[in-house]
Parts: structure tokens; sequence; C-alpha cells
């Protein structure tokens, strides 16, 4: 892969994590509950390793046989229409009662894991984002390939989503307002 290609994936993936998302609410209810985000942003980052593994795991098959590209994609339209369904039926409100939140390490890391490991959006995304960036003509397999600009979106991540979680503890905690 070239430099610029390499360059090209890491500025589409810098731009993607700097929207605020389900990942940026975990990682500020991270900064604001809990004495140390390591945790949370350590299972964020690794929710995200998961999916790049899955994805060029995926990635290299779709290489091989195109046309898994097109039932991969409905399958995705039919989960997001069913989600859509399932909100409509079942809108969310408001939550009564005690609500304890646990701040144990591991569960802060596994919630973090969770948020991002289980996002269907963000396999949808990077299983359609990352394939852009590969040239299957090199010698370097398109798995391989995948899994480079995937390490580097996960770096994105771990600065970005620690940034943010910093920022939370530092700023909106000291000053509320």
């Amino acid at each position: 892969m070239s430099l610029e290609t390499i360059a090209a994936f890491w500025i589409v993936s810098f731009l993607m994590l700097i929207t605020p998302g389900i990942d940026w609410t975990y990682a500020i209810a991270a900064g604001l509950r809990h004495q140390s985000v390591l945790p949370a942003v350590s299972g964020l980052v690794s929710g995200h390793l998961l999916v790049v593994v899955v994805v060029a795991t995926l990635g290299g098959l779709i290489a091989k046989v195109p046309a898994a590209l097109p039932v991969l994609t409905m399958i995705g339209a039919t989960y997001f229409i069913w989600v859509g369904v399932m909100t409509l039926r079942h809108p969310a409100g408001p939550i009564s009662g005690d609500m304890t939140v646990s701040t144990s390490p591991r569960h802060q890391f596994l919630k973090g894991f969770g948020v991002s490991g289980l996002n269907a959006k963000l396999y949808l995304i990077m299983l359609a984002l990352l394939p852009q960036f590969t040239n299957p003509a090199l010698r370097t397999p398109v798995a391989v390939q995948l899994m480079i600009l995937g390490l580097i979106h996960v770096s994105n991540c771990a600065v970005i989503y620690g940034g943010v979680a910093v920022a939370a503890k530092r700023v909106l905690l000291t000053r509320p307002k």
C-alpha cells in the first residue's frame, strides 16, 4: 500500500471518529462517572479491534467472492429495517426507580467492548469503507491490507476516545455550566 493510501484512510478514519456517536456518549459518561477512563476506553478500542478482525476476514472472502457483498448488504439493510420497526413499536421512555451503575473496571471494559463490538452500524460502515482503500493487485493479501488499515483506525480510536473521556472529566466536571 502506498503512503498516500494510508494517509487518505487515516484522514477518513479520523473524520469518522470525531463525529459524535454512541462511542462518544459512553466515553463522556465514563469520564464523568469513573475515576479512571482507561477501562472504558480500552473496551471501546477492543470492540473496534473486534470489528476490524471480522471485517478483514469478511473482506478477504468478499475479495474472492464478489457476489457475497450484495448479500451482506441485503442482510444489513434488513437488520436496519428491523431495528427501525422495533423502535417504532417499542419506543424508549423514562426509566423510574433506582439505577445503580457498576463501577468495576471489568464492567466498564465489558460495557465499552459491547458498545463498539456489537454496533451493527460500525460493521457495515467498516465493511463498506475499508475495502475501498485496498489494492488486490498488490502482493500483500487483501485481508492483511484490511488489518493494517484497521489497526490505523483502532489507533485513532484510542487517541480520540481517550481524549473525549479525559476532556469530559476535566472540562465538564470542573465547569458544569
